[in-house]
């Protein structure tokens, strides 16, 4: 068979991503925080992108296609009319305004401190110990032996090197390590530089000045029992009541079993909702949140430079032409994805009334698919929508994937949400006796009598969703 080489038309059909539509996917997909940045950035890069600033009751906002006129006729001179009568008593005038007080002078220029300058700083849990460690006069030695040590904590105030792992990184002996560690576990706060929860709930409980007592003895050798709440062991074990048992349980739960907490830099994260449905009366309203999201046009003078027909150079015309078309696609993009949340909300909001209504056990079960099929876009589409969104609702605040969860059928009637089951469980759990609580295979009879048919190990999952222990952990004597 001989080889050839030939020349053939064919035509095809391809989709192509253009700047336009991969901008759109990509803002739809952007949570409000990060949706913030971007447009701030394009603020800062795009010339031919401004904010519109809201102008005040009274005021208008000058069109960007009208054009401007310098016509100094129009202006007119500000005059000062007014003239001082010329029978003005001045000594009077003099000793009325001149009497002793309260005098404040300041310059025009002068410099006012900044803000920040008023904020205090948080305290590290490294500057606290570094602080602690310098206030004992330590030599060079146990001055580099000490900031490692600082060095090697975790966050919770626990450290992470054995004694022969500093003893080599700090060039010295093992006795000289031990006793500094020992000196820097007496640090405030009580109970940090140790190596394991054991050690650090001894170091407080020897500053409490209890070492020598059932509570000391439970926390050395009964952890493991104390953890499982296996207190009549304990009991046998240490030939006690279980009055004591308790009492030393109570004291242990007093203490701080992560001694650098108060020390963490961790911020919290407040959500801010996408959209709010309110009910009003009888009804339930959609409102888009646009609080702080900046209004974009296009930037009238590079407009007027392209339709005016001014010589300017072909790079240049070509530069603003890109950066035109980049902010007009910005805006539409924004706008598109403001529409978008809201018809998918629309959506949501026909599927889910119940919930809105009643609560999350009324949560039906939806999946992606339905609200595309609902609003005519693809699943991938409601994808990007609903990821990072938040909508503030009558129950609460939730994140737009909250809404779509799979279905438990029911012995009889419809299915039912798994978000609506873990509800379930957790109304159950919470109503229990908590000397004796419900057991999973329990709460797993308990929901077949509302046709929840699930198995012990599916309850067992849920629980563990909601971060509850088991019943074992939950029992209080």
């Amino acid at each position: 068979m001989a080889l050839e080489l030939r020349q053939q038309l064919k035509l095809t059909q391809q989709l192509i991503m253009t700047p336009q539509l991969q901008m759109a996917i990509k803002l739809l997909q952007l949570s409000r925080l990060e949706l913030m940045e971007t447009i701030q950035q394009e603020l800062e890069e795009n010339p031919a992108l401004e904010e519109q600033l809201d102008t005040a009751p009274g005021e208008t906002q000058p069109e960007s296609n009208e054009t401007e006129k310098d016509d100094s006729s129009s202006t007119n001179e500000v005059t000062i009319d007014e003239k001082l009568p010329d029978d003005i008593d001045w000594s009077n005038y003099l000793d009325e305004y001149s009497s002793p007080g309260r005098i404040n002078f300041e310059r025009e220029h002068k410099e006012r401190p900044k803000f920040d300058s008023f904020i205090a700083a948080k305290e590290t849990l490294d500057k606290h110990l570094l602080w602690q460690l310098l206030m004992t006069s330590p030599s060079r030695e146990e001055k580099k032996i000490g900031s490692i040590i600082i060095g090697n904590l975790n966050p919770d105030g626990y450290l992470d090197l054995s004694i022969e792992e500093l003893t080599h990184m700090s060039d010295s002996t093992p006795e000289k390590v031990s006793e500094l560690l020992t000196v820097m576990q007496t640090f405030d706060p009580i109970g940090v530089c140790a190596r394991d929860l054991r050690e650090s709930l001894l170091q407080q409980v020897r500053h409490l000045g209890i070492d020598n007592t059932i509570v000391a003895e439970i926390i050395e050798n009964h952890l493991g029992d104390l953890e499982k709440k296996k207190y009549k062991v304990i009991c046998r074990a240490l030939k006690i009541s279980m009055d004591d048992v308790i009492t030393a349980v109570n004291i242990i739960k007093g203490l701080e079993p992560r001694p650098g907490r108060e020390f963490s830099d961790e911020n919290p994260q407040y959500i801010t909702p996408d959209i709010y449905v309110y009910k009003i009366e009888d009804e339930l309203v959609i409102v888009l949140n646009d609080d702080g999201m900046p209004k974009l046009r296009v930037n009238s003078f590079y407009k007027k430079s392209i339709t005016k027909g001014e010589k300017i150079s072909s790079e240049a015309q070509d530069y603003i032409h890109t950066k035109l078309r980049s902010a007009a696609w910005l805006i539409k993009s924004i706008h598109q994805r403001q529409k978008t949340i809201y018809k998918v909300m629309e959506s949501i909001l026909r599927f889910q009334n119940e919930f809105f209504e009643k609560g999350i056990t009324h949560l039906r079960p939806m999946v992606l698919r339905d609200v595309a099929q609902d609003i005519g876009m693809h699943e991938s589409t409601i994808s990007r929508v609903t990821t990072n969104k938040y909508a503030y609702t009558p129950q609460g605040i939730f994140e737009l994937k909250f809404f779509f969860n799979s279905s438990i059928q029911r012995l009889y009637g419809g299915a039912i949400a798994s978000a609506s089951v873990q509800e379930k469980i957790k109304r159950i759990i919470a109503g229990e006796n908590p000397k004796k609580p419900y057991s999973d295979d329990k709460i797993s009879k308990m929901l077949m009598e509302s046709h929840i048919n699930i198995a012990r190990r599916t309850v067992a999952k849920y629980r563990e969703v909601l971060k509850v222990l088991p019943s074992n952990k939950r029992k209080q004597i």
